[in-house]
Order: structure tokens, then sequence, then C-alpha cells
């Protein structure tokens, strides 16, 4: 599969990092606490901001906002088994300058926490959770990412992993990649699919970028 283009925004959780052993750990046990069934509810909770996820519970006498800085702080202080996708530190590597953001849902804290647990590089061009007043699914991380690579969103590559994410991306208007490694089960997505970035190339094409994927 081939993609041309002008920019790439990337997502962090599921899409260029595993995390998910730490998010089990801290998301399990302060949704036990409140006495909900982390079992079945986190694999559905990813790609969203922690205070967006923690409003759908409707859970009587907590505050969204304040809750979810608590669990940002262990998150931010837990990265015990958290590491790069296969590929991801490669494919980062060889994209030219300027030319990528990371768009998470993640606080600027937490994301650059992980980043450096992974091994990865802290970019220069960033949306994190707290610079939009809507997240994912809606569009705006997504368009506000394009803006600051100074170009459209059709002129971008989209990588997600989430539900949520996804639609963000696609309502934006960017070519979408689907990340894998993380998923519990198959997403049924009209979009390109891959596992990670093993096999991934990327080149120059002009002004702009050429993605090769296998």
């Amino acid at each position: 599969m081939e993609f041309k283009c002008e920019g790439l925004l990337f997502d962090m959780d599921g899409t260029l990092i595993d995390s998910s052993a730490a998010m089990a750990r801290i998301w399990g046990g302060w949704l036990t606490r409140h006495g909900l069934d982390a079992a079945s509810i986190i694999p559905k909770i990813h790609g969203m901001r922690a205070a967006d996820t923690i409003r759908q519970f409707n859970l009587k006498g907590v505050d969204p906002e304040a809750q979810s800085k608590v669990i940002e702080i262990e998150e931010t202080e837990d990265t015990a088994g958290v590491f790069a996708l296969p590929g991801a530190a490669d494919f980062l590597a060889a994209i030219p300058k300027g030319k990528w953001a990371l768009v998470t849902s993640a606080p600027i804290k937490l994301a650059h926490a992980r980043l450096k647990a992974a091994g990865l590089p802290i970019p220069e061009i960033a949306v994190y959770g707290e610079d939009v007043k809507i997240g994912k699914p809606n569009p705006r991380p997504f368009t506000l990412g394009a803006e600051l690579l100074g170009i459209s969103n059709p002129a971008c590559v989209a990588f997600e992993d989430s539900g949520a994410g996804v639609a963000s991306a696609a309502a934006a208007g960017s070519q979408v990649v689907v990340i894998t490694a993380t998923h519990h089960a198959q997403m049924q997505t009209p979009h390109w699919a891959m596992r990670d970035y093993a096999g991934a190339k990327i080149a120059a094409n002009g002004a702009g970028l050429k993605l090769s994927f296998v």
C-alpha cells in the first residue's frame, strides 16, 4: 500500500507505543474502586481524554476533572512496561524535520513520560489533551495538528489505533492508517490497517512524502 502526503499525524498510546500494561494497572484500579467492571470497560476506553472517559460513567459525586488529575499523576509516575511498537523509532527518525506532529489525548506531562520510557523523541510539533476544548472523537485535535504543520488535513496521513481516534482523524479529512498491535479484537474499518511499522518505508516525493507499507 502506498500513500502520498505532505505531513504525518500520530496518535501515541497504541499507535507509537504500547502502554496497555500501565493502563490496565492504573485504570483497572480506579474502575474497581468505583464499582465498575474493569475487564469489560478497559478495551473500550482507549483514545479519549481521561475526563471525557470518566464523564461517560455518570458516577454520582465524582468530579471528572479532579479524578482525571488523580489518574494522570498515577500514569505519569508508573511507566513500567511502556515500550515503542516495532519499527516506530526508525520510522519517526526517517521523517523529514517539520513533517510530523503528535496528536494525543494524553496531557503533556504524561505524554513526555511515556515517550521517554519508550525511547521515542519528544515531538517538536504536538497537540496534547489540554490543547483542545473538545477531544477525540471530535475532529479538532487533528485539524489543529494539520494547522500546526501548515498544511490541510487531506494532505496528511493520520496514524491511529482507537475507534475514537479513527473517527476524529477521518472527520478532520485526513487519510487514515490504523495500527492494530494492541487491539483485543479485529476492528471493522474501511481504512488501511497494519500491525506496526516493521517494513514501513518513507521517502521524499518532491515537496511531499511517499509512504510504503506491506
